[in-house]
């Protein structure tokens, strides 16, 4: 059988496994994609950075958060150099496996990281990892195809000189969820994801101090990561901070909140978004990439373009019951478009492309 026909062999390499204390969407992604291929029959492994726990398919542990870098080459001869393709999940700086492998080898980009490095680093340490994803990258891939996750990402990738004809843009899924909870009869308002810098979360609780008087209720903030303490300390009585929360917590969340409310500074498509669409749940964003895909303005949320506009309709929302509904009701239809069937059956196209293509 041909390429186009047979199963493949597939590889993903990535920086974080599910089990990881900071995982997070990307880690969801390709957990999702690894799944969906082997049902799809594929034979599918991952090698990623520890800890890794047990899933339905191969995980090659590389070692710790930057050693693995180094291992990845070792342990994909080992166990990967006859994958028909192989997945190299960018995570600011991707594995530069078209350098130690000469077969097909697709690289999926969740978002590029601009301001984010200057966030996270020291100013040398930020301004060599800008260096290695805005030029080493894409002279790397030159001979490769890229997966982008959303449209924002893959007008990204071409501000950094990648061609076109190079990206694919295969969305995000989200599961397809019903309502778990009453709505909140006073106004709740959630932030749910990663607590790191560029998801902004202390200009949130800026911004809830002049929101607040207008319309009381409660802030709550969901998800676990470095700046948890940080923010506990700067969080007001009507805030709460939850940490981590169980995947039932989160759905009742969604289902009780009368918005999300969602201020990242870019994002690579913003599942949170259609998660909260699926309970009927506006999102309140900045207009920035990604989250410009799955909030269709004025139609299943808000997008602000400053921070008085991110209050002033953070205030309409909280007193406009009316378009609350209208929104979250065209937020259900639009978020079911977007399953995880038809992201595994459209990133299996381009990988099958990309071993035919060889």
């Amino acid at each position: 059988m041909t390429v186009a026909e047979r199963p493949l062999r597939i590889g993903f390499v990535a920086w974080r496994d599910l089990d990881h204390p900071q995982a997070g969407g990307s880690e969801v992604v390709v957990d999702r994609l690894l799944r969906g291929l082997s049902g799809r029959g594929h034979d599918v492994q991952l090698m990623c950075g520890g800890p890794a726990g047990e899933r339905p398919y191969p995980v090659h542990g590389l070692g710790g958060t930057y050693t693995q870098y180094l291992r990845a080459p070792v342990r994909h001869a080992q166990t990967l150099r006859h994958a028909d393709v192989l997945v190299d999940v960018q995570n600011g700086i991707p594995f530069f496996a078209p350098l130690w492998r000469s077969r097909p080898t697709v690289c999926l980009v969740h978002h590029v990281h601009t301001e984010q490095w200057d966030l996270a680093f020291p100013r040398p340490v930020a301004a060599f990892g800008r260096a290695l994803e805005s030029r080493v990258m894409p002279w790397t891939y030159r001979r490769s195809q890229y997966v982008a996750v959303s449209p924002g990402t893959a007008t990204a990738l071409a501000d950094l000189g990648v061609r076109e004809d190079q990206v694919n843009v295969v969305t995000n899924g989200v599961e397809l969820t019903e309502r778990v909870a009453l709505r909140s009869p006073e106004p709740l308002f959630l932030a749910l994801g990663r607590l790191v810098p560029h998801k902004r979360i202390d200009l949130l609780l800026e911004l809830w101090e002049r929101v607040r008087p207008h319309t009381g209720g409660r802030l709550v903030i969901a998800g676990g990561g470095p700046m948890l303490e940080a923010l506990r300390a700067q969080a007001g009585d009507s805030v709460e901070l939850l940490g981590p929360v169980s995947e039932a917590t989160k759905q009742e969340l969604l289902s009780q909140a009368w918005a999300l409310v969602h201020p990242a500074m870019h994002e690579g498509w913003g599942m949170v978004v259609l998660e909260a669409a699926m309970h009927r749940t506006p999102t309140l964003a900045f207009d920035v990439p990604g989250l410009r895909d799955t909030v269709v303005p004025d139609e299943t949320g808000y997008l602000a373009a400053d921070h008085d506009g991110f209050v002033e309709r953070w205030i309409r929302l909280a007193r406009d019951a009316p378009e609350r509904s209208r929104l979250g009701d065209a937020a259900r239809p639009w978020a079911e478009r977007f399953t995880w069937d038809r992201s595994v059956e459209r990133f299996e196209d381009v990988l099958r492309g990309a071993a035919a293509a060889g």
